[in-house]
């Protein structure tokens, strides 16, 4: 297979290079090296889901190991500004079954509104109840999330620490189901899948829910199973607290502050184990720009991750296997500022392409293309298939707009990650959470969460336009096989542009109307 790849693929190639000209080849070359590194990683999905089936038999369910005394715990509920849902939080979290005694629940308050009225009410409430719980409230926010956390283990008494996020409703016997996993003493951290709340509310929460299923069944599941690293993910999980203390602590200089002390404290020797089984329900986002501001905290998170861990790894005593598993995992997001690039030579590589012959183009572009693309598909096929056997078939209609809204965050996700390469720090912007789980919630309650939409949108809508020339062009010259894959940046940069635009026209005549929905009540309760 490698040889027929040197003599045939290459071959073609360069031949084709060869009867360009100078200006055809200072377009192609770079197309090409483009396209290469994409199908790089998309043919790394294939990898992952190899491991995934490979490696079935290492699959954690119940723990081989168990407490005859259960040990101390403390349970962090790191917010900001989240008045919607900590009451949510704080009631799932005290219905949580462990010894009163041996449990201590701390609420981590960085807000700056009315959340503190709200957050401090509800803490208070539940202390009355016997529960042990404390309000910690800073004006600073220094480290942000970090911050909050580390503040929140000088004065923490458990030997092993729980994390949820705002927008969570662990079930009350999560915690039964993690803690006897550290009865190992190998063992530093815990992590366990999210589901989601409000998977239905919209077509946008249903792609959605696809992604990060599939981040949760086959990166998570075949890298745990593999025995390589892999992350926490800021939530759902529980750390053995000394598993923190040797990696150094929380440290505030990525936006990803979870994985980077993953990889510490693997590099320092504990295990992590993740439980595909246990489940611990979120809300999902409902607006695009929300879910765009998350997908580019978490793009530019990782860039500094990799900047500050890969290094560390690829020089440990560990694995090449885990090493490579590492580059691929901290450097994913390169692929956004590669599409920024591909989208750019499309149209005149097409050109070009067009004049050297019809031969080339399906011989050489059009696997590419596949290798870069099709894996997408093929990898959240294959987690639906996990999660719902009965039911995966209907992810064939979610298939294309999820692509295309892979595509459509190019713009925010390139900004993030060339940000992240060059150093920029930002502050940790947070995800919105509205408490809306389906239709009947109103969703304007929360409108001054919206962040602004600035000039990516309008980029956006004039990129998909481009895109639309090319799908034109195509059609002109009869290359209709181009056609569904042109067509999927059409509706892809068009799609997270308008939705944008649209949110803020809403914001516009909410305001222009005089309706405030800020202080009408919220749905309780999950």
């Amino acid at each position: 297979m490698r040889h027929y790849f040197r003599t045939h693929f290459l071959d073609t190639t360069f031949k084709g290079l060869y009867h360009a000209n100078a200006f055809d080849m200072a377009l192609l070359i770079p197309y090409f090296i483009v396209l290469i590194l994409l199908a790089f990683y998309g043919m790394h999905r294939y990898q992952l889901v190899y491991l995934y089936y490979k490696y079935r038999k290492n699959k954690v369910t119940e723990s081989e190991s168990r407490f005859t005394e259960l040990p101390r715990v403390t349970i962090q509920l790191p917010i900001f500004n989240e008045q919607y849902v900590v009451d949510r939080l704080v009631e799932c979290v005290c219905r949580i079954e462990y010894p009163y005694e041996k449990l201590e629940i701390q609420v981590l308050d960085d807000s700056t509104d009315e959340t503190v009225e709200v957050a401090r009410a509800v803490v208070e409430r539940y202390a009355a109840l016997g529960h042990n719980i404390s309000y910690h409230h800073r004006t600073n926010r220094e480290g942000f999330k970090a911050g909050a956390l580390d503040a929140g283990l000088k004065t923490a008494s458990g030997e092993f620490v729980a994390i949820f996020d705002a927008d969570f409703t662990p079930h009350a016997d999560w915690l039964m189901k993690v803690i006897h996993h550290f009865a190992d003493p190998r063992i530093g951290m815990v992590q366990t899948r999210w589901t989601h709340l409000n998977r239905s509310y919209s077509f946008l929460t249903e792609v959605e829910a696809i992604l990060l299923d599939g981040h949760f069944v086959l990166e998570h599941g075949g890298r745990s199973r593999a025995g390589v690293f892999f992350n926490f993910n800021g939530t759902a999980g529980m750390w053995r607290r000394q598993a923190i203390d040797d990696a150094g602590g929380w440290e505030h200089d990525t936006l990803t502050e979870d994985t980077d002390l993953s990889y510490r404290s693997q590099l320092k020797g504990w295990k992590f184990r993740y439980l595909q089984d246990v489940e611990c329900p979120a809300e999902l986002p409902i607006e695009m720009t929300a879910f765009k501001t998350q997908q580019a905290r978490w793009a530019k998170g990782l860039i500094q991750c990799a900047k500050k861990d890969l290094p560390k790894v690829l020089g440990a005593d560990v694995s090449r296997r885990e090493k490579m598993e590492a580059w691929y995992h901290l450097t994913a997001n390169i692929s956004y500022p590669l599409m920024i690039v591909l989208s750019t030579l499309l149209l005149p590589a097409m050109v070009i392409r067009f004049y050297q012959g019809w031969f080339q183009m399906l011989y050489i572009d059009i696997p590419l293309f596949l290798a870069s693309t099709f894996s997408i598909s093929s990898f959240y096929l294959v987690s639906q298939k996990e999660l719902f056997p009965g039911k995966w078939y209907r992810t064939f209609f979610f298939l294309p707009p999820l692509m295309a809204l892979g595509i459509g965050l190019t713009i925010t996700n390139s900004k993030a990650v060339l940000e992240a390469l060059v150093g920029h720090q930002s502050a940790f912007a947070r995800t919105p959470k509205y408490r809306v789980i389906d239709k009947k919630d109103k969703a304007a309650a929360a409108k001054k969460y919206r962040k602004r939409l600035g000039w990516i949108p309008y980029a956006e809508m004039l990129i998909g336009g481009y895109f639309a020339l090319t799908v034109w062009y195509a059609v002109a010259n009869e290359n209709y096989i181009t056609v569904p894959f042109l067509f999927l940046f059409v509706f892809g940069y068009w799609y997270t542009g308008l939705m944008s635009l649209l949110q803020g026209r809403f914001d516009r005549l909410v305001r222009d109307r005089g309706e405030d929905y800020s202080e009408k009540p919220f749905p309780v309760g999950v």
